[in-house]
């Protein structure tokens, strides 16, 4: 007889790096019966200058953007955020803009914080990756175009913005927030411990940036060493890349739902059949 669902992971230890939505994923694993380490590897915090984020805010809203690439829901958020809190009159004419300009999305969360205002994205990238965005820009003649780019925390993105700019377009980035540190020193090196010792069956991946956060905190070579130990799971394709460029493969990854349920759901197939 088959594993029930609501105990299927009893006995596997996962340990997760979430920050925003941990208590959603510790809970959706907790449900199937795992026992759920939290290691929030980095926190979302607001630009620490709202002025550019405004700025560009104010063009955006006078019309002065043809295109925007919308990377990530929380960028959208943020600025809409960081608007209503420094210059609520500016709202109106920012989302009426929003509905004005072509919209390019990464993901299925860009899309999502677009439909909550009321609109859709004209083009969606496929896959969702920068790679994909500039896959997906490559139909579209950009010559003279004013392409507004909200970045994925505060990395610049040479790939994507380097594209646009040898595409004729005039490239108008924004970064309204950025990652921090998150679980402290200590405990990174607490998990990096217990994963090499062979104390946690599965580690999962939410962000590019938890990846990156594990990789600063002790030599490449010893968090590979630790990662090897375990099963990776990452939510989406940009966090298993992330992964692969310092060569960890991902085993487990939704296939083409990218949220905290279907991560679950692609665990569960993983690790629930042998547990």
């Amino acid at each position: 007889m088959g594993t029930h669902l609501s105990d299927a992971l009893t006995g596997r230890v996962i340990a997760i790096a979430e920050t925003r939505e941990l208590d959603l994923l510790a809970g959706l694993l907790e449900r199937r019966g795992a026992r759920v380490l939290r290691y929030p590897l980095v926190r979302i915090v607001d630009a620490s200058d709202p002025a550019p984020v405004l700025a560009w805010s104010r063009r955006v809203a006078a019309g002065g953007c043809d295109d925007l690439i919308v990377l990530t829901g929380e960028g959208l958020q943020r600025l809409l955020a960081c608007i209503e809190r420094h210059e609520p009159a500016l709202t109106g004419a920012f989302v009426a803009a929003l509905g004005r300009v072509r919209t390019i999305t990464r993901g299925p969360k860009p899309g999502r914080a677009l439909r909550a205002l009321g609109l859709r994205a004209d083009l969606a990238a496929d896959p969702p990756t920068t790679a994909g965005v500039i896959e997906t820009l490559r139909r579209i003649d950009l010559a003279g175009r004013r392409v507004g780019v909200q970045l994925y925390g505060d990395d610049p993105n040479p790939p994507l913005i380097e594209f646009l700019q040898a595409a004729g377009a005039t490239v108008l980035p924004v970064a309204p927030y950025a990652y921090a540190e998150g679980a402290s020193e200590s405990a990174v090196h607490e998990l990096l411990s217990r994963l090499a010792a062979g104390e946690i069956d599965a580690l999962a991946f939410t962000s590019k940036a938890q990846v990156e956060r594990l990789f600063r905190a002790a030599e490449p070579a010893a968090v590979r060493a630790a990662l090897a130990a375990t099963h990776i799971a990452a939510i989406g394709p940009v966090v298993a890349a992330a992964l692969a460029a310092h060569g960890i493969t991902a085993r487990t990854m939704p296939a083409d739902a990218w949220f905290m349920k279907p991560l679950t759901a692609a665990l569960l197939e993983a690790l629930g059949a042998s547990a």
